[in-house]
């Protein structure tokens, strides 16, 4: 017996793996029911009783050196293993990160901001969750009007089948921060307000639920719609270029009087017509007017005293003709290879 202990004790010493397969047979072999220690212990039962005590000991101190060499390796194993997740192999040569590029909506928003900063404009900002005396009833949107039907607008919470100032809904447009402005500012006000809109839409090639707009107010004494012509123009020269042209249609919103379209020279064509203008030389950008006295008074604004301006436009479409994009979903589709081309735009 004492033979087959240190044979034992021998190859306990010698083995060593770190694969967690050899390792448990490994511990089958050895203290497994049918293993190497258990035919010992059944032969320690016949060691004559003044030989028990040695035998004993030395085949405890065999278990315990078994246990320990398993328990070790199990640990050696496992350490090995973290590592090689974690940190690979070494010595492969480093790969740089790519880095992405703004979105061309935010650079599309930034260059406007940018341009009616150097006009004197601050960005203003409010929820867009609103409810409907911001968004309408303080713009001089009658009751009846079309815009305030559940099939354009997303309402939240409607206090009966008739309009309400209290009803709960997300905003149609950037107006309602030129509202809550006027609210908390007295003129002289120049403000801009960018964000998100939503109108119930069906989405395409030219429309979405979602999109984004920037809209500007400007009230002050003596403000004339020669003012309003004149931001217009710089604006559109400072974005698309020195050669481009605006014109003005007349057109109607509640909340101006009088209204005007605004149509910038087709920038693909220089004006001669092409597919993208349909023809026409011009493309529309945004929508303008003097504010409606109504709006001034509702907002606590002597209309006597001050006059101003307002106009607003779509990022998208701007973004559309800036970079000759011809499907505004390409914008939410979040298509590495789509916004990859803008990684050189600054």
């Amino acid at each position: 017996m004492n033979t087959k202990i240190s044979e034992l004790l021998d190859r306990v010493e010698q083995f060593s793996t770190n694969n967690a397969a050899e390792i448990e047979d490994f511990r089958v072999k050895m203290v497994g029911k049918k293993g190497k220690l258990t035919a010992l212990m059944e032969e320690f039962k016949g060691v004559a009783p003044e030989l028990k005590r040695e035998y004993g000991q030395k085949l405890n101190a065999l278990k315990q050196a078994i246990l320990a060499k398993i328990e070790a390796l199990r640990e050696a194993a496992e350490a090995s293993n973290s590592n090689d997740t974690k940190i690979g192999d070494t010595s492969r040569p480093g790969s740089a990160e790519q880095l992405g590029s703004r979105h061309p909506i935010s650079l599309v928003k930034n260059e406007i901001i940018e341009i009616f900063g150097r006009m004197g404009y601050t960005v203003a900002d409010g929820p867009e969750i609103e409810d409907d005396h911001h968004v309408f009833s303080a713009l001089n949107f009658p009751p009846e009007h079309p815009a305030r039907d559940m099939q354009d607008t997303f309402f939240i919470e409607k206090q009966s089948s008739e309009p309400s100032e209290k009803d709960i809904l997300l905003r149609t447009h950037t107006s309602s921060i030129q509202v809550r402005t006027m609210e908390r500012q007295k003129p002289p006000i120049r403000v801009i307000c960018p964000g998100r809109v939503f109108r119930n839409e069906a989405i395409s090639y030219r429309a979405h639920c979602i999109f984004h707009q920037i809209e500007g107010l400007y009230i002050d004494k003596n403000v004339s719609f020669a003012d309003l012509k004149q931001s217009l123009l710089y604006f559109a020269k400072e974005l698309f270029g020195e050669s481009t042209q605006i014109r003005m249609r007349p057109s109607y919103f509640p909340f101006t009087e009088p209204s005007a379209e605004v149509d910038v020279s087709c920038n693909l064509c220089g004006g001669k017509g092409c597919p993208v203008c349909k023809g026409t030389g011009w493309l529309e950008i945004l929508g303008c007017g003097m504010v409606d006295p109504n709006v001034l008074i509702a907002n606590n604004i002597d209309p006597n005293e001050y006059s101003g301006f307002a106009f607003g436009m779509g990022v998208e479409r701007i973004a559309m003709l800036k970079f000759g994009v011809k499907d505004l979903r390409l914008y939410f589709e979040n298509d590495v290879r789509f916004l990859h081309q803008f990684d050189s735009v600054l």
